[in-house]
């Protein structure tokens, strides 16, 4: 007699660490033949042996044995059910190469898992398709997980090994598992080690800037200043450092949208842990101006670059000159005047840059401890600083990096302390009795100036005239008095709470730093595939990333061996461009690189091209 066999999920959930099911939840494993004489009148035996291998199961993902995806093909690892039939004209195989192009997705998932820095081991098959998934979907600017029901499941499913892609619940309930863990951070610094060891030698130069991600939703958070919308809404702010490619090497969120001013100590002390005692020379805006914070950044062994804020004395034309230089292959020339200048009241001495506009009418001082570089290279290296101000909108319009993960809200610190609002307000009154005080003295003036002497010769009489106007001028005077002394008592700062009706909260975030550290590494991906595709592509520099997006879309043959997953992509739209992907295959495949979780090695021609 044939019974099912059936698995208590909720038991098994909580067994590996990961947020329990409800009690009583089944799942059907398999069908097994018993002698109907050992089972009972009712229901089945007590106790069914399962057999040890079984791994936890979860209804409806993609790599569950319920699905025909179980099975382990040439090459595949058993904790990995990688599936690649032999197929052609496969959509979305060129995704193959941006497997290939960064080291850190052929290695992030088998690093992280190792450490230990997401989910325990039992779980490492689940947590290598979750991320190869989410690596995809950034790949192809599938923005949001919705955004999959309009893509073919089982061409996705392909690219990642499986007979298809995890659906919307499926991924969603992973990315919510492996969130629960609390463990992001840890990821990022690993990514963030994995990245200096590989390009070190672009650690020189760091760029730092906050990226502020608006908020539309019910919930009350804290308001700052959005640059690109000139207004001030709610938000939370993020604190990126890329380096002296433009590439992001990590983010850091802040509490409660802290200036810069505030976090570049805790930015640069992330920096040192990574970067270890060299020196490194940090790049920011206006936001980080601050002479004291200068002093203690140098005094802990980094060097600053930033422009000067405020009032400056003017430099004379004279002493400016038209400076020319080549950095980076690339021709440049600036009209600079170098001078030293001191800050602190002489207690710190800083170099001064200045560039003078072509118009003669601008000038833009810039602020370094660097006394090593040449004046056209302090300006080049603090003007690619809008490489950063080009990945924030990059990442924003292909990536989506401002939309919401989910909607879920966490507890903030109730004592954290804000602007008292109370403060704002009586300001504003001040100033408009302040306002109207000016008015009233005005007018009073106005009248001395006209004032016939023949009919008023004296001050008695003049006073005597305008009583009216002289007692409104004392009421004025008397209120801004009174406010005056009642701000001095009032507290500039107060806890949130007094200030906050209901629940002090702040977006959920953990999931939102999954994904971003996710899309960044997708973006790294990408860069390393325009530079490697540069020497063979002469408008790399202006076509360079729609070109890598192109092959990455492009259809392709999946041929696989014992030992090799041989991808033979279609040609592009034109010869040049197919000439340099040919070009790039051939540089990736001098790499040997692996698809995780397998043995397989990848290997990519283009169609019609010498291999």
């Amino acid at each position: 007699m044939k019974v099912g066999v059936y698995r208590d999920v909720a038991s098994l959930d909580a067994k590996n660490g990961i947020q329990p099911r409800p009690a009583g939840s089944f799942v059907h494993i398999e069908e097994r033949e018993y002698d109907e004489s050992l089972l009972p009148a009712k229901g089945l035996p007590a106790k069914i042996p399962i057999p040890a291998r079984e791994r936890p199961i979860v209804p409806g993902d993609a790599d569950s044995p319920t699905r025909p995806s179980g099975q382990v093909l040439p090459g595949g690892n058993p904790g990995h059910p990688a599936q690649f039939p032999s197929m052609a004209k496969c959509t979305y195989c060129g995704q193959q190469e941006g497997k290939r192009a960064c080291p850190a997705i052929g290695q992030v998932c088998s690093q992280c898992c190792a450490d230990n820095h997401l989910v325990r081991r039992r779980c490492i098959h689940v947590l290598r398709t979750s991320i190869l998934a989410l690596l995809l979907m950034a790949l192809l600017r599938i923005r949001r997980p919705e955004s999959l029901k309009e893509h073919p499941p089982d061409d996705l499913g392909r690219v990642l090994g499986l007979d298809r892609a995890p659906e919307v619940k499926t991924l969603r309930r992973k990315l919510f598992r492996l969130a629960a863990f609390g463990r992001a951070v840890e990821f990022g610094r690993s990514l963030a080690e994995h990245r200096v060891a590989l390009r070190g030698v672009a650690m020189g130069f760091l760029y730092v800037d906050g990226h502020v991600r608006v908020y539309h939703g019910r919930h009350k958070l804290p308001k700052t200043h959005v640059a690109r919308m000139r207004l001030s809404l709610p938000a939370t702010s993020d604190y990126w450092v890329n380096d002296m490619a433009g590439d992001p090497l990590f983010v850091v969120t802040a509490e409660a949208n802290a200036g810069l001013v505030k976090m570049l100590p805790v930015v640069l002390g992330e920096v040192r842990s990574l970067v270890g005692e060299r020196r490194i020379t940090v790049a920011f805006d206006r936001g980080g101006y601050s002479p004291r914070l200068f002093q203690k950044l140098i005094a802990d062994g980094f060097d600053i670059l930033t422009y000067r804020k405020g009032r400056f004395p003017r430099v004379s034309r004279k002493r400016f000159e038209k400076q020319r230089s080549v950095i980076g292959g690339r021709e440049v020339t600036y009209v600079l005047a170098d001078q030293g200048v001191l800050l602190l009241r002489g207690k710190l001495r800083l170099r001064q840059v200045t560039r003078l506009s072509e118009d003669e009418n601008h000038q833009t001082p810039i602020l370094t401890s660097r006394r090593d570089l040449s004046a056209v290279e302090v300006a080049y290296r603090m003007f690619e600083r809008w490489r950063q101000e080009n990945f924030f909108k990059y990442l924003r319009e292909e990536y989506a990096l401002d939309a919401l993960v989910d909607y879920s809200v966490v507890a903030d610190d109730p004592a954290r302390d804000v602007p008292n609002p109370a403060l704002a307000a009586l300001d504003a009154k001040l100033r408009e009795a302040r306002a109207e005080l000016s008015q009233f003295q005005a007018k009073y003036g106005l009248e001395a100036l006209v004032n016939p002497e023949g009919e008023r010769p004296t001050m008695r009489g003049f006073k005597i005239a305008l009583c009216k106007l002289g007692n409104n001028i004392w009421s004025a005077m008397k209120r801004v008095t009174t406010l005056e002394a009642k701000r001095a008592t009032m507290p500039k700062r107060v806890p949130v709470q007094q200030v906050v009706t209901g629940k002090v909260v702040k977006l959920a975030p953990e999931r939102k730093h999954l994904t971003n550290l996710l899309k960044m590494v997708a973006y790294q991906a990408e860069s390393d595939l325009v530079r490697l595709v540069a020497p063979h592509y002469r408008r790399a520099e202006d076509e360079g990333r729609t070109l890598i997006q192109s092959a990455l879309a492009s259809a392709a043959d999946i041929e696989v061996t014992d030992h090799e997953l041989r991808v033979t992509i279609a040609p592009l739209s034109s010869a040049h461009r197919t000439r340099a992907i040919a070009a790039l295959c051939d540089e990736l495949n001098r790499s040997q690189t692996r698809f995780p979780g397998t043995r397989l090695c990848l290997r990519y021609v283009v169609r019609g091209a010498s291999s």
